[in-house]
Formats: C-alpha cells, structure tokens, sequence
C-alpha cells in the first residue's frame, strides 16, 4: 500500500473516539461515512496500528490513511474557497457566482468545505454544513457551522433574525433613494430596506443604480421579487425581469457583502465584509462594503 496521507492529532481537552475525531482530518475522505470504509479496508492506521472506530484520540497520535492497491484514492472534490474568518465552532466563506451551495450535484460548496476548513477540536465536531443558502448566481458570504451545537445555534440567530446581512445589487430603472418593501411572498411576511448608491445612464437600460439592501426577512429569492415589483429588477436576472429587458452572459449582479453576529459561544462582535465584484466596479465606482 502508498502511503496518502498523514495527520498529527492536536491535543484535546478530552479524549474522543476516532470515528468521530476523524471526520475531515484527510482531504480524500472528508465524511464519517467514508472514515468508517477506510478502516474497515484497513487503510487507516494510529501509531503504526490498524485503526478502529473505538480507538480514543487525546493527542499527538500519528493517524496515516494509505492507499488500496486495487482502487485509487478516493473521489474527492477539488475546490479552493476562499475562507475569510473561521475558529473552532464556525466559518464564514466567499461563494463565487455560479456554484450551488448544496444539493444533488458532486461540485458545490458544502462538498468542498472539508478540505478548506480546519479540523473543530470540539467534542462535538462535525462535517462542515452551511447554515443558510445563497442563489446559484449569487456572489457572496456564506456562513458555515462546524459543531452540532454551532449548527443549532447558529440557525436560531437567523430564525430571531439576530443576524445583519448586507446586500449590493444593479438595478434597472429609476428609483427612489430609499424605500421599504414588504410584499408579501407565498403569503409570507417579506420585508426588503433599500438605498441607491449611485445611479448611471445606460443606453440600453435607460438608468442603472447601485444598490445596497438590507433583508429583514429571508424569504427564496426574496431580493429578486422584491425589486421586480417595484420595478427595478436585477440586471441580469433570467428568471425575475420585465420583458425586453433580460442581460445575458454577464451573470446576476447580486452580492451578499457583510455579515454582522454576534458569535454564539465566544460572544464577540463578528463582522465580515467582502468587496464588490470586478463586473460591479466596472459599471460603478468602488465602495466599501458596510
């Protein structure tokens, strides 16, 4: 057998068992499913030993995952994501524009977080799982759990609306400076503030605006719906737009900028903001996200 991978266990307050201290230690098998065929192909050892489910890791331990010589490593996604805060209990990553957050399909984000993300040494660690979702053209930040608790945690902020999100989107049409929209959605309450930037003309749009938008509510493609029924739609939206008035091959001009919480078990102020895409300064001079 070749020799794949190795790991350096990382001291721990408190032994745990390896099935679950395992879970995204190695980039080929970042699942708890895929530690348990490993050992029992006998492809992991600890300190020179087979490795076994009940083994207690506490630290320093060398864990060394090999390969069969009958199959190859095994298939694994190769995505870089850039990470832009992360500690034991949570991360907040960048989604570029045109990747699924999760679902059916092999490339999307939540399959590539456990190769871009640092192994929890909670006791409680888990495979990293996104805490909410961002549309597949949507560019932006998107916040990950690490541990059982951070996961719950994490989705009661959102459900009490305790965490502030910052949205820029191009608009089309002339708007008010600012405004609330509450539109209901699938007879839901849905509550959209917004405020132009800066507005340009356009010969084929007439005007285009920046604009930045603050969700009270989290409703599926809320932003989207909202501004269409104002009027104002998003530039390059192929699914919410006016007739006759639809960019193509540019992509959606929507970008979750800034993420504001605060964190659930150290208590501190997180706040993480990313800058506005190239296509966006393009048509508009920079801002800072806020």
């Amino acid at each position: 057998m070749k020799l794949s991978e190795t790991h350096i266990a990382k001291k721990l307050e408190k032994p745990i068992r390896f099935q679950e201290y395992g879970v995204g230690i190695f980039k080929t098998i970042p699942t708890k499913s895929a530690i348990k065929k490993a050992i029992k192909k006998e492809l992991i050892f600890i300190d020179g030993v087979l490795a076994t489910t009940s083994k207690f890791i506490s630290g320093g331990e060398k864990i060394e995952l090999f390969e069969s010589e009958k199959s190859s490593t095994f298939e694994r996604l190769k995505l870089d994501i850039e990470v832009l805060f992360e500690d034991d209990f949570l991360a907040i990553i960048y989604k570029p524009a045109g990747i699924l957050v999760s679902g059916n399909k092999f490339v999307t984000i939540a399959n590539g977080l456990a190769q871009n993300l640092q192994k929890s040494n909670q006791q409680d660690a888990v495979k990293p799982q996104p805490i909410h979702r961002l549309d597949y053209p949507t560019s932006g930040l998107l916040l990950i759990g690490k541990t059982s608790s951070a996961i719950l945690e994490l989705g009661n902020l959102f459900k009490n609306k305790e965490i502030s999100k910052t949205y820029f989107a191009i608009t089309i049409g002339l708007m008010n400076s600012e405004g609330v929209i509450n539109s209901p959605i699938n007879e839901k309450e849905s509550i959209t503030k917004y405020t132009v930037l800066q507005t340009v003309k356009s010969e084929r749009f007439e005007f285009l605006n920046l604009v930045k938008l603050n969700p009270k509510t989290g409703r599926k493609h809320q932003l989207r719906k909202h501004l269409l029924t104002i009027g104002n739609p998003i530039l390059g939206d192929r699914e919410h737009y006016l007739e006759g008035k639809v960019l193509n091959g540019k992509g959606l001009y929507l970008h979750a900028s800034t993420l504001e919480f605060v964190h659930p078990f150290t208590k501190e102020i997180v706040l993480i903001s990313k800058e506005l895409p190239k296509k966006f300064t393009k048509i508009f001079k920079p801002v800072i996200p806020a």
